[in-house]
């Protein structure tokens, strides 16, 4: 391979390296969950139109994520038995064990800081839904127009699924800002270092002719 085809080899490389994104958009919102034994599922439906059984383990997590797959699930031990052992069943009547975490700091909207971890036992009627059974647990709800659930017990006062930029997805990091990464900049470095080395070589062998 001639130099000139090596340093075009060592630029590619160097620009597709610093090309990628070192971060991702994701969304803050509060994400819903079923448990069975031990093991959370991301619900296949909404609160307000899912309708759990008496003895069901149902979960909340706010958090910010890019997708199902990428979501935060519900943190600590949680079992029916726990929530809600205390609670006598009663004729129709149905008990559901429910889980709100809040999330982290990190999670949290600018000048907000996330509620502690709790458990409720709440006591709805048979064909309740989700919705109605965290209603009379968690108020205030807070919902949008569109029926996404936004807040619970009042958290976060502000802000709805709105994109968050920023959150990263590999080692690297970036400024305050959101701009490009400090190995941007340094793979750019490179390059023009690279490219002053083809010139050099390029006039040292007309020099030599």
């Amino acid at each position: 391979m001639t130099r000139r085809a090596l340093l075009l080899s060592l630029l590619a490389g160097l620009l597709l390296a610093t090309a990628s994104p070192a971060h991702a958009a994701g969304y803050r919102y509060w994400s819903f969950w079923d448990r069975t034994g031990s093991t959370w599922t991301y619900a296949t439906e909404g609160p307000s139109t899912a309708v759990p059984s008496d003895g069901d383990v149902q979960g909340f997590r706010f958090a910010v994520s890019e997708d199902s797959a990428d979501a935060d699930t519900p943190r600590g031990t949680a079992s029916f038995t726990a929530i809600c052992g205390d609670t006598a069943a009663r004729d129709g009547r149905k008990r559901v064990a429910l889980v709100l975490d809040f999330g982290t700091a990190s999670d949290a909207p600018s000048g907000e800081t996330p509620p502690a971890r709790r458990t409720a036992c709440a006591v709805v009627p048979r064909d309740a839904t989700t919705a109605e059974a965290l209603a009379t647990a968690a108020k205030p709800l807070r919902y949008n127009t569109n029926a996404l659930l936004c807040a619970i017990a009042g958290y976060p006062e502000t802000g709805c699924g709105e994109q968050v930029t920023g959150k990263k997805t590999g080692p690297e990091k970036s400024g305050s800002d959101g701009g490009p990464s400090v190995g941007l900049y340094a793979g750019l470095a490179a390059v023009a270092l690279l490219g002053a080395a083809a010139v050099w070589q390029t006039r040292r062998r007309r020099n030599a002719a």
